[in-house]
């Protein structure tokens, strides 16, 4: 009885570690399974992002090349406009391409799109300061005038740091 008592337990010891080799077996391979399901998911994002991504820093540094002074009073200047008149269509036009692009944060590294955001707002703020020292009844010419000799004096530009930092980044990703 003990002979067949212990035979019953060799063979379930016996069982349960083949089971227990069989369950650890299949653990591993659905480990692997995961892990390569999980790398060819990456992948695929990657695949999908990538392009989203690169529109995106090319937009954000399109953004910042239209809201640098000069190219803002070339694109823009009115003649025979007031400096106050030249200067709210300035900054409506830094807002307007602002908020054209903000979608272009969810891309781009969150220290780039502060520095972008900073550019729009020195910009902003050059602008309006440049135009509070201009008498009432300066014209767009003189705010113009004005802006791209201050512009010179100011290196680098917020507008510009922005720039380096979205094309280093942006290489990194190529």
């Amino acid at each position: 009885m003990n002979e067949v008592l212990a035979l019953v337990i060799v063979v379930v010891l016996f069982l349960l570690a083949i089971l227990f080799q069989g369950y650890w077996f299949m653990k591993k391979i659905n480990m692997n399974e995961a892990l390569l399901l999980q790398a060819d998911l990456m992948k695929e994002k990657q695949n999908f992002t990538l392009p989203l991504k690169l529109e995106a820093y090319q937009r954000a540094i399109l953004y910042l090349e239209r809201i640098h002074p000069t190219t803002l009073v070339l694109r823009l200047n009115q003649p025979n406009l007031s400096a106050r008149a030249m200067e709210a269509i300035f900054l409506k036009a830094l807002r307007d391409e602002y908020d054209h692009n903000v979608a272009q944060q969810l891309y781009v590294s969150e220290s780039s799109w502060s520095l972008l955001k900073k550019a729009k707002e020195e910009t902003a703020r050059l602008i309006s300061l440049i135009t509070e020292q201009l008498p009432n009844e300066a014209d767009s010419a003189e705010l113009c005038s004005s802006l791209i000799q201050r512009t010179a004096e100011i290196s680098p530009l917020p507008s510009e740091i922005a720039l380096e930092a979205l094309k280093a980044e942006f290489q990194r990703l190529v």
